[in-house]
């Protein structure tokens, strides 16, 4: 649980993929310290439990690989929370385990329209809305698999860059406007996303860890409370890494 209180005061975020993960655990923070949140995710029934265990007001089934979808999403969570300071975008798949020549077409079309294109949907639809009040923070989830690339999961790894491309990019249009956006690429954590991988991707990519282990969701979920607040003021258009020595970059 989080050290700071009041940190979040008068802040409202959304979040994705906040029935589970790291996702779930952001958004306790930024309740615990003070904030309001607007739970997305696109499993329903996960969602409303998350909801009512967080005695979150406000959550929307949203599917963000579909633009009209966040649209929606993101009206009725400004008419729900007044305003929108804090984007966090943690939606996302692993896609299929396998090497590129029998990679399936959907699970890589799938792939990217979650983990890609919905962090673009969300962002185009809230920047305006972060623009109006000259304020904003936005926290991409990537992964340092967009970093280095992990064998047989080449939709998730190439998503994953181009959320990082991405977000080096939106960094810098919105630099002079009081908009940050970073992006967190950790290493493998314990999350439930990890039951779409088998064992022996797991432990590949345990392996690639220098501390010898997976994280854990509340050191990830530490970083990009930080990178939400107002304390992140000097570092746009950056990555920054939980990834127990993993990355060089």
């Amino acid at each position: 649980m989080s050290v700071f209180t009041g940190r979040f005061s008068g802040r409202n975020a959304i979040i994705t993929g906040a029935a589970s993960g790291l996702g779930l655990e952001v958004a306790r923070r930024i309740l615990a310290e003070g904030g309001q949140v607007a739970l997305w995710d696109l499993n329903a029934d996960a969602l409303s439990v998350a909801a009512k265990e967080l005695g979150a007001a406000h959550f929307c089934a949203v599917d963000v690989s579909d633009a009209d979808q966040v649209a929606a999403a993101t009206a009725s969570s400004v008419e729900a929370l007044g305003h929108l300071d804090i984007l966090v975008c943690s939606a996302g798949i692993t896609g299929a385990t396998v090497a590129v020549q029998d990679f399936p077409l959907d699970s890589w079309y799938r792939t990217v329209a979650i983990n890609l294109h919905g962090v673009f949907h969300c962002c185009r639809s809230v920047v305006p809305h972060m623009l109006t009040r000259g304020y904003g923070r936005i926290v991409n989830v990537a992964s340092v698999a967009g970093k280095e690339g992990n064998p047989n999961a080449s939709a998730y790894s190439a998503s994953k860059a181009g959320v990082i491309g991405f977000t080096k990019s939106l960094g810098k249009e919105l630099a002079m406007k009081g908009v940050i956006a970073n992006s967190l690429t950790p290493a493998t954590f314990e999350s439930p996303i990890l039951d779409q991988l088998p064992a022996s991707q797991i432990d590949y990519m345990r392996s690639r860890i220098p501390m010898g282990r997976l994280g854990f969701v509340n050191e990830s979920a530490a970083m990009v409370c930080f990178m939400a607040s107002e304390e992140c003021s000097f570092t746009t258009a950056s990555t920054f890494d939980t990834s127990g020595g993993r990355t060089t970059y």
